[in-house]
C-alpha cells in the first residue's frame, strides 16, 4: 500500500469514527473551542476579515480552538463590557460539556463532564486562585472547600475564558476534570486610546426592583507602543425575593420516637407506656381508640412511609453589591521582551434575610415537644411512601428569621516576566499571590412560636412540589397565637430553665469565615531545536493556606425568659407567593421576629452572661473550639507544592498528513500541614503532616488529515487534592468501654485517575464547525467515610491525646474518610456551529451554535461506616445528560440571541440523611435573550433578559420518591441600558 493509499485510508477510517456527529451548543457573543490543535505549517497564518458583534466573538474563539495544541473551549469578549452573560459561571455553561449550579438565582460554581467544583481549578492570569464566599444552607452554604465560587467576579472585568479539558505537562496538576482560565484585559491587546463605559439598569419581576450595573475602562499606550497602562471597574447591585417552599429533609416513622398513640397503644414500637406523649396540661391530648385513630397512627408509623421533617413556605431576600476594579502595566524595554503587572480586586458585600413559617415538631425529639407529643388525625400516603395529606394535634408552628451578613473580598497581583534570549532560547517567569478573605460576621436566628397547635394540615394531594398548609389560627395576627415564648419567672423559689415538653424560643448566633492564599512562583525555558520540535521545561513553587473559623451560642437554644411586659418584638411579610403559582389556600403573609427589637430587649450581641430583660440570666456568650457542634468548622490546612516538567513539541508529516502535539511528564511533591481539634480536653489542637508525590505523564497529538478536518487524541495521568473537609484532624476519641475515633484523615491519597480525550473537527466553512469529542476518566481513588480498626499509632494522631496506660498498639474502631475504589466516567460531546451565509438575503444573517454531552459513571457508595452495604450510582454532581442551543441574528448594526441550557439531575449526597438512599436536584432549563442595536460606531443600545422561564431550584430526596427538599424562585431579570466607547 502507497503513502496516498495509506493516507486516504485513514481519511476514510475517520470519517467513519465521525459518524453523523449531531450539534452541540455555544451562547451567542461568545465563542467556544473544544478540542483546539494548531493548523498545519501551511494554514498557520489564517487570514480573516474585520468584524464585530457576536459573529467577531464566534470567530475569535473558534480560531483560538484551531490553533490550540490541546483540547480547550474559549469564550471571547469582543471588547470590554460585551460579555455574553452577566455571569461568569453562566457564560461558561454554555461550553460543551459544563453545567452550574445557582445559588439565589445566580450561577455559582461548575462542574465538568461529571466533576464538581472540587475537581476543577481556576487561574486567574496564569495564577491559581481560589474565590469563596457563603450562600443559602440548600446551595452548600459557605464555602470551605477548593470549589471557586464565580459569582464573586463581575464579567465585565474578563476578555476570555478558557476551559482546558486535556492535560499537558505544562499546565499545573490538580485538576480532574478541567481547568479553566480567566484572562482580563491588558493595555497590549489593544491599539492606541481606549476608554469606553457601559451603563444598565436591572429589573427583577419578583423583587420588583430597579437595580444598576455599570462598567468603564480606560487604556493607553505610549513611547511608541512600548508602555501601556489600562484599568477597568464594574459595580452592579442586586436585590432578589426567592420565595418557595422546603422541607429540610424527609423522615420515617418510628425511626424517631413515633407519634402519640391513641389511648391504650404504645407511643413507640420500643416501649409498652405511652408516657413519651405530651400532657394534657400542655395542651395535648391523647386521642380515643378509635379504628380511624389506630389506622392513622399505623399509617404514620409505618417504617416505608415518610413525611417532611421541616414542612414550611419561606422567603429570602437577597441583597448584594458587587465592586471590581482591574489594572494592568506593560512594559516593553526591548526588542523580545516584555514585563506585565496585573491587578484584580473584588468585593461582594451582602445581607440575606431568610423568613419561614413552619412546623417544627416533625423534625424533634420527646424531650423537645416533637412526633411523641404529635396526635395523628388522618394520614393518607402514596405507594412509593410518600405523604400525601396529614391532619394532626400537638404541633408547634414558628416563625423563624435568619439574618446574614456576608463580604468576599479578593486581590491578586500578578508580575510576568517574558523574554526571548537568542533566535533559539526564551524564557518567562510569574510571580503572584491570591487572596480570598471571606467573612460572616452576623448570621443570627430568632423565632416566635405557637406551642401544639391542634388541627395542623398538610396537603400534597394537587401539587407535590409544594404543600397546602392548613393553620387553625390567623398566622397574621400581630397578637396572635405566634410570639416568643420565654421561661416564666417566678417571685419565689427555684428559678425553672426550661419549658416542659418543648424549647423556649430561641435566639441562635453563629458567625464564621474563611480565608485562602495561594502564593505561585513559576519559572519556564524554551528551547526551539528546529523549526519542528521545541523544548520546553519549567519549576514552579505554590504554597496554599486554608483558613477556616466558626463560633456558636454553646447551644443551639439556650434559655429566653418572658419579655417585658408592652414589648414589640414582631413585624410582618406580606406579598409572599408572587410568581411561585402555589396551590390556592396557602398563606401569604405572617408574623415574624423583628430581629432588631429583639437584639435591643435582650442585648443578644454581648458575647456574655447577663440578666435578661425580666432579671434573669441570659447566656449570649460565644464559643468556637469548644463547642462541639462549632468545633470541626475550626481547622487549618497549609500545602507546599514543589514541581517540575519537561515536554516537547513537535510537527512532523505522516504519509504527507501533518501531524503535531507534545509530550511530557510533571512531577510534583505535596507537603502538606493540617491543624483540628478533638474534643479531649475541650478542644486540643492536633497538627498532623504528611507528605506525598506524583509523576504525571501527558501526550496530545493533533492530525489534519485535510486542511479542514482534524483528529485529536490526548492521554494523560492527572490528580486532585483530597477535599479541605475531609483533611482536618479534629473530632472526637473514646478511650474508654469500646475504643472509637471520629475524624478526618489528613493521611488521604489524592485522587488519581488516568484520562483518555479524542476530537473529531470539521471546519467545513467560515465560522462553521461540527464536531464529536470521546472521553474516558479512569478515577483509580475515591474518598469515602467508612469504619476500619486501627491501631492507634497508624491514625497519625498524637500520642499525647491517649490517657498515660496507652502506649499505641490499641486498636479502635475509626471512622474517617479513607481511599476506596473509583470508577469510569466515560461520555461524549457533539459540538455544531453555523452562519447561515447559505440564505438569502437578510436570512444570512442568521447562525446557530449547539452542543450536546452525555456522560456516565458509576460509584459504589457505603452506606454507613459500619454496613457492608452498598449504593451504586452516579458520581456527585454529575448530570447525565445536558445541551445548549443558540439561534443567532447578526448584521453588523443589529444582533440579537436566544440561548438555551439544559441540565438533567444530578446527585448531591449519597446516602441521603434520614434512611433516605440519596438527595440530588432535578433537571433545569434556563431560556436567556439578548438583542443590541448598534446607533453608530460610539453608541450602543442593549436589552437582555435572564431566566426568562423563571426556573425553580427544585432539590430532592430519594430516588423512589423524588420528594421535594426545596421549590424556590427567584424572578425573571431584565436589563436595558447602553455602551458609549470614546
Amino acid at each position: 500500500m502507497n503513502q496516498h493509499t495509506q493516507r486516504a485510508a485513514l481519511r476514510q477510517l475517520t470519517k467513519c469514527l465521525l459518524g453523523t456527529a449531531s450539534v452541540s451548543a455555544l451562547s451567542i457573543g461568545m465563542a467556544y473551542a473544544q478540542a483546539g490543535a494548531q493548523p498545519p505549517a501551511e494554514t498557520q497564518q489564517i487570514q480573516t476579515v474585520q468584524v464585530t458583534g457576536l459573529r467577531a466573538s464566534l470567530e475569535s474563539a473558534l480560531n483560538a480552538k484551531r490553533e490550540d495544541n490541546g483540547i480547550v473551549d474559549v469564550i471571547k469578549s469582543e471588547d470590554m463590557g460585551k460579555f455574553p452573560d452577566t455571569n461568569l459561571a453562566e457564560s461558561l455553561q454554555r461550553v460543551p460539556g459544563v453545567v452550574i449550579d445557582r445559588d439565589a438565582g445566580e450561577g455559582r460554581n461548575i462542574t465538568v463532564r461529571g466533576l464538581g467544583q472540587d475537581f476543577t481549578r481556576v487561574r486567574i492570569n496564569g495564577i491559581e486562585g481560589l474565590a469563596t464566599t457563603g450562600g443559602t444552607d440548600s446551595s452548600g452554604g459557605t464555602n470551605r472547600g477548593r470549589g471557586f465560587d464565580f459569582n464573586v467576579f463581575a464579567s465585565e472585568l474578563f476578555s476570555s475564558l478558557t476551559v482546558r479539558k486535556s492535560s499537558s505537562a505544562d499546565v499545573d496538576e490538580g485538576s480532574l476534570g478541567a481547568t479553566v482560565d480567566l484572562q482580563t484585559l491588558r493595555p497590549f491587546d489593544l491599539k492606541g486610546f481606549n476608554a469606553t463605559i457601559a451603563a444598565k439598569g436591572k429589573y427583577n419581576d419578583g423583587s420588583e426592583k430597579i437595580d444598576p450595573r455599570v462598567a468603564f475602562m480606560l487604556s493607553n499606550t505610549f513611547m511608541d507602543r512600548t508602555l501601556g497602562v489600562l484599568i477597568s471597574g464594574a459595580f452592579s447591585k442586586r436585590r432578589v425575593l426567592e420565595d418557595g417552599f422546603s422541607t429540610v429533609r424527609w423522615d420515617n416513622g418510628p425511626s424517631s420516637g413515633g407519634w402519640c398513640a391513641p389511648q391504650g397503644m404504645a407511643a413507640n414500637p420500643s416501649t409498652s407506656t405511652a408516657t413519651t406523649c405530651g400532657p394534657a396540661a400542655q395542651g395535648v391530648a391523647r386521642l380515643p381508640n378509635t379504628p380511624e385513630n389506630v389506622a392513622a397512627y399505623n399509617a404514620a408509623s409505618n417504617p416505608a412511609n415518610f413525611h417532611p421533617r421541616l414542612p414550611r413556605y419561606g422567603r429570602l431576600t437577597h441583597d448584594q453589591d458587587r465592586l471590581g476594579l482591574t489594572a494592568s502595566v506593560q512594559w516593553r524595554p526591548q526588542r523580545g521582551t516584555l514585563l506585565t503587572f496585573d491587578m484584580l480586586y473584588s468585593k461582594l458585600d451582602a445581607t440575606r434575610q431568610e423568613d419561614y413559617l413552619e412546623a417544627i415538631s416533625f423534625s424533634r425529639s420527646a424531650t423537645q415537644g416533637g412526633k411523641p407529643q404529635i396526635s395523628v388525625l388522618e394520614a393518607q400516603y402514596a405507594p412509593n411512601g410518600a405523604l400525601l395529606y396529614g391532619r394532626y394535634n400537638g404541633v408547634d408552628v414558628r416563625s423563624e428569621s435568619r439574618f446574614d451578613e456576608l463580604n468576599t473580598t479578593f486581590t491578586q497581583p500578578t508580575l510576568t516576566l517574558e523574554h526571548k534570549i537568542s533566535d533559539t532560547w526564551s524564557m518567562s517567569a510569574k510571580v503572584g499571590r491570591a487572596h480570598s478573605k471571606f467573612r460572616n460576621p452576623v448570621q443570627t436566628t430568632v423565632t416566635l412560636d405557637a406551642l401544639n397547635v391542634n388541627g395542623y394540615t398538610l396537603d400534597f394531594r394537587q401539587n407535590d412540589r409544594m404543600a397546602i398548609i392548613g393553620y387553625p389560627f390567623d398566622p397574621m395576627a400581630s397578637n396572635g397565637a405566634l410570639g416568643i415564648i420565654g421561661v416564666p419567672q417566678v417571685a419565689s423559689g427555684a428559678q425553672p430553665t426550661t419549658v416542659p415538653n418543648t424549647t423556649t424560643s430561641e435566639i441562635r448566633i453563629r458567625p464564621q469565615g474563611a480565608t485562602n492564599i495561594n502564593d505561585v512562583g513559576q519559572f519556564d525555558l524554551a528551547w526551539e531545536a528546529s523549526d519542528n520540535l521545541t523544548f520546553k521545561g519549567g519549576l514552579n513553587k505554590k504554597k496554599y493556606e486554608s483558613d477556616t473559623y466558626e463560633f456558636r451560642r454553646i447551644n443551639q437554644s439556650d434559655t429566653i425568659f418572658a419579655p417585658p411586659a408592652g414589648s414589640n418584638l414582631t413585624s410582618t411579610i406580606t406579598g409572599f407567593g408572587k410568581g411561585l403559582d402555589m396551590p390556592a389556600g396557602n398563606v401569604t403573609g405572617w408574623v415574624i421576629p423583628n430581629l432588631g427589637a429583639i437584639a435591643s430587649a435582650y442585648d443578644i450581641y454581648c458575647n456574655c452572661i447577663k440578666a435578661g430583660p425580666a432579671g434573669g440570666p441570659g447566656d449570649f456568650t460565644l464559643s468556637s473550639i469548644t463547642n462541639g457542634n462549632a468545633r470541626g468548622n475550626n481547622r487549618t490546612v497549609t500545602e507546599r507544592d514543589t514541581g517540575f516538567y519537561l515536554m516537547g513539541e513537535f510537527k512532523v508529516d505522516l504519509w504527507d498528513i501533518p501531524v503535531r502535539g507534545n509530550f511530557g511528564v510533571r512531577h510534583v511533591k505535596t507537603e502538606l500541614e493540617a491543624i483540628g481539634y478533638q474534643a479531649a480536653g475541650g478542644g486540643t489542637a492536633v497538627k498532623v503532616n504528611h507528605e506525598y508525590k506524583d509523576t504525571l505523564p501527558s501526550f496530545n497529538v493533533a492530525a489534519n488529515l485535510t486542511r479542514d478536518f482534524i483528529v485529536r487524541f490526548g492521554a494523560a495521568k492527572v490528580m486532585t487534592r483530597p477535599q479541605l473537609g475531609f483533611l482536618s484532624p479534629g473530632g472526637t476519641i473514646a478511650t474508654t468501654g469500646t475504643l472509637t475515633i471520629n475524624t478526618g484523615n489528613p493521611l488521604l491519597k489524592p485522587f488519581r485517575a488516568k484520562t483518555f480525550d479524542s476530537s473529531f473537527e470539521y471546519y467545513f466553512g467560515k465560522n462553521a464547525f461540527v464536531g464529536l469529542g470521546l472521553f474516558q476518566k479512569n478515577i483509580d481513588t475515591y474518598i469515602q467515610s467508612l469504619r476500619n480498626n486501627v491501631a492507634f499509632r497508624d491514625t497519625g494522631l498524637p500520642l499525647s491525646l491517649l490517657p498515660s496506660n496507652f502506649n499505641g498498639e490499641e486498636i479502635f474502631a475509626v471512622t474517617a474518610p479513607i481511599n476506596t475504589d473509583g470508577g469510569k466516567l466515560k461520555g461524549f460531546e457533539l459540538n455544531y456551529q453555523q452562519p447561515f451565509t447559505f440564505l438569502p438575503g437578510w436570512g444570512k444573517n442568521f447562525g446557530t451554535v449547539l452542543n450536546y454531552t452525555k456522560v456516565s459513571s458509576k460509584i459504589e457508595y457505603a452506606i454507613s461506616p459500619t454496613s457492608t452495604d452498598r449504593i451504586v450510582d452516579d458520581l456527585l454532581n454529575l448530570s447525565p445528560k445536558s445541551w445548549n442551543a443558540t439561534l443567532y441574528y447578526d448584521d453588523g448594526k443589529f444582533s440579537a440571541r436566544v440561548s438555551g441550557a439544559k441540565r438533567s439531575s444530578f446527585l448531591t449526597r449519597v446516602p441521603g440523611q434520614n434512611n433516605n438512599d440519596v438527595e440530588g436536584k432535578n433537571e433545569t432549563f434556563n431560556v436567556d435573550l439578548s438583542i443590541s442595536y448598534k446607533w453608530s460606531d460610539q453608541l450602543e443600545f442593549t436589552l437582555e433578559g435572564i431566566n426568562l422561564t423563571n426556573e425553580a431550584s427544585d432539590q430532592f430526596i430519594s430516588r423512589a420518591r423524588n420528594s421535594v427538599v426545596v421549590n424556590n424562585v427567584t424572578g425573571r431579570e431584565f436589563l436595558a441600558g447602553l455602551r458609549y466607547k470614546f
